[in-house]
């Protein structure tokens, strides 16, 4: 059976779950309140299931929250956040290789992209029912002087402006009036990054953007595609060419949507110069002459 283009496992495949994990950070305004009705919700679905409450304590420990968890049942684990939230609980689960646990998350960020890109499914109506479809992950491994870095995205990866636009957002403050003027403040600022390819050629770019979902940014379509368990990602790229073609491929994203990508599995390059990479909501700063490579992890994610 499938749901919009998303596998849905079904015919005694679904799992029984021994327990709801729910991870979240308690510090976002009224979280507390909303943790209580979902778990009331949960038992009056599945009143014989237990109920886990996980608040985190810092940055980086959904992900020990959710190795814990992973590590042993069937767990479900609910995370209860945005993008970057999310990001951490799912590189927890993978950081399992046997595990049973199946994933989801409920939007409580100020972006939540992946919420908005998969199909609407009502949460208790699908835990009573035990059905499971499975997703590609974006694996994607950093090589340079010291040793391997993997980690895991269940949405997208981007160079360029991408990260630096969420930067600028975050030193502007929320709300999307002055998020868009933190954008235009970061095209104005934006220096392009140069890659070397595997076959030695080289190229800049002002934006590069490898993604699953078809949305991201908020208020960005980067894709009519939408099939996250195809193997396949876009590839989304803008050339360094000057400003006014960011801003218009920005304001196109925003309105009319980019269109159709090219799709790969993998994809490779080394960084000639330092840049910031955006891992779903989180960024991170990828040193000089670092090998990437990025590829589709198949089916790698258990979703409800």
């Amino acid at each position: 059976m499938t749901l919009e283009g998303h596998e849905v496992v079904t015919d005694g495949l679904a799992p029984h779950f021994d327990r709801a994990v729910l991870i979240f950070n308690p510090a976002r305004p009224g979280m507390g309140a909303r943790i209580e009705v979902l778990e009331q919700e949960l038992l009056a679905a599945l009143p014989d299931m237990k109920v886990q409450i996980q608040p985190t304590a810092f940055a980086g420990h959904a992900r020990d929250l959710a190795r814990s968890a992973a590590s042993k049942g069937s767990p479900l684990i609910i995370s209860v956040s945005g993008d970057g939230g999310y990001n951490e609980v799912v590189n927890g689960v993978m950081d399992v290789s046997t595990t049973r646990a199946v994933c989801t998350v409920l939007p409580a960020g100020n972006a939540n992209d992946h919420f908005r890109s998969m199909p609407v499914r009502q949460l208790t109506e699908a835990v009573r029912h035990g059905s499971v479809r499975r997703m590609d992950l974006l694996r994607i491994t950093l090589s340079g002087e010291g040793a391997d870095q993997i980690q895991y995205a269940h949405s997208y990866i981007g160079f360029g402006l991408t990260p630096l636009m969420a930067i600028g957002i975050e030193k502007g403050g929320k709300g999307k009036i002055r998020e868009l003027f933190s954008v235009t403040r970061t095209l104005s600022g934006l220096e392009p990054f140069e890659l070397e390819r595997p076959d030695g050629a080289t190229a800049q770019f002002d934006s590069l953007v490898l993604a699953i979902i078809s949305r991201m940014a908020k208020y960005g379509t980067v894709s009519e595609k939408n099939n996250p368990n195809d193997g396949q990602f876009e590839v989304v790229t803008l050339p360094h060419s000057g400003r006014w073609r960011m801003a218009l491929m920005t304001l196109r994203a925003v309105t009319l949507g980019l269109g159709r990508q090219p799709s790969v599995s993998s994809y490779s390059f080394t960084t000639r110069n330092a840049i910031p990479c955006q891992i779903d909501g989180e960024v991170v700063h990828v040193p000089a002459n670092t090998q990437i490579f990025v590829e589709s992890a198949r089916h790698a994610l258990t979703t409800i």
